[in-house]
């Protein structure tokens, strides 16, 4: 396989970017939703949560394909299937519809984790982490701007001109992909069922996987909570979607040092990025209760809870690319899977806390998930001891 040339880097990340945005169009349009529909909040959340459902089940389904099938013709079909839904999208006679068909989005919109394993693989072992860092910057700030997007477009012409211009951008993003995408070498056949239980046996044979999947599934969960339900939030303060959208904007600050923190996992083989990521975001929902009235402090808590998310995610994809290069689209099915379906729980445990208990029980549901993550790293760290350190006796 070619190695990969430095002007595909930013094409990857844009193109990844570009796809994760598809799934989170809806997050600041939720209360033109709910209005639209004649919906309450928890009806509305569905909509969001189902993207990611959808988007957890491409990965399981449907990335193991990129170990045996040729990426290039996969990752176009899928970019072109997701512009056709984005078109569907506006004319949703329900709000069930329109769940079902993000249900759908989600699926096909799974190409950023076929093209992380492909920017892992033509990327020389001493650039990985930096070249999977600028991907997943891409990727982060898509789903931040699109939060952006969608607040002003659909401010300005209402949520359904938010789908159309959305099908446009893929529609684009699909002859770059096109004109840009290397051809790879034949890959060995697999049945498709050996291959789907083959991710088993990777899940039972790397006990790292299992644990970095776990952290990721936890950051991504709390990140998912605040996204969710920021609009509810800012409602009750006076704001709209536009305001929503301005926060991710402002979250990119965050999105933009994923490539310092592959350098830093380039050159490290611990843990200490994953502690420092989950603390910042413990930090960040600690600052969100006390500043819940303060669009200041909540732009600031926006900066801390994207690092952190983004720095533990990408040394958890630094880690597990370097198990197996041979199976890396199983090993990010694993770790995606378990990532997503964090955030489509962490989503649904966001909207069910505002509904019972506010901004206060949001800000409690984040920062336990967090602290969660920081629990189960304090575990392994324990169990990773030598015996003998562990019961030394005090002199």
């Amino acid at each position: 396989m070619p190695a990969l040339p430095r002007r595909l880097v930013p094409v990857f990340a844009i193109s990844a970017g570009t796809a994760a945005a598809n799934l989170y169009y809806t997050q600041p349009l939720l209360v033109d939703l709910r209005s639209d529909f004649h919906a309450g909040p928890g009806a509305a959340g569905w909509v969001p949560t189902l993207a990611q459902v959808g988007y957890a089940l491409g990965m399981a389904l449907v990335v193991p394909l990129g170990d045996v099938l040729a990426r290039r013709p996969l990752i176009l079909r899928l970019t072109g299937l997701t512009t056709l839904l984005l078109c569907a999208a506006p004319f949703s006679p329900s709000l069930g519809v329109l769940a079902a068909l993000h249900l759908l989005i989600g699926l096909c919109t799974c190409v950023p984790q076929l093209l992380v394993p492909l920017a892992a693989d033509l990327a020389p072992a001493e650039q990985r982490g930096r070249v999977v860092g600028t991907v997943m910057s891409g990727l982060l700030v898509g789903i931040l701007l699109s939060r952006t997007f969608a607040g002003y477009v659909g401010d300005a012409a209402g949520w359904k001109a938010v789908f159309w211009a959305g099908a446009a951008i893929n529609a684009v993003v699909w002859l770059l992909l096109r004109l840009s995408l290397p051809v790879e070498a034949p890959r060995p056949h697999v049945p498709y069922g050996e291959l789907l239980r083959s991710c088993f046996g990777l899940l039972r044979r790397f006990p790292d996987l299992r644990l970095h999947s776990a952290l990721g599934g936890l950051a991504f969960a709390a990140f998912c909570a605040f996204w969710v339900t920021l609009v509810l939030q800012l409602s009750t303060l006076g704001y709209g979607a536009r305001t929503a959208g301005l926060y991710g904007a402002i979250g990119v600050i965050g999105a933009l040092g994923a490539p310092l923190v592959g350098r830093l996992a380039d050159a490290s083989t611990g843990r200490g990025i994953n502690v420092a990521g989950c603390a910042l975001i413990v930090a960040s929902f600690g600052l969100l209760w006390v500043g819940r009235g303060s669009l200041l402090i909540i732009g600031l808590a926006v900066v801390l809870l994207d690092f952190g998310t983004q720095a533990s995610h990408i040394n958890n994809q630094a880690r597990i690319f370097a198990l197996d290069p041979a199976a890396r689209s199983r090993l990010n099915t694993l770790y995606m899977v378990t990532y997503f379906t964090g955030g489509a729980l962490g989503s649904l445990a966001g909207t069910r806390a505002w509904v019972h208990a506010g901004w206060s029980g949001v800000c409690a549901t984040g920062a336990c998930l967090s602290a969660l993550a920081l629990l189960l790293l304090g575990v392994r760290r324990l169990a990773e001891r030598p015996a003998a350190v562990r019961h030394t006796p005090v002199t």
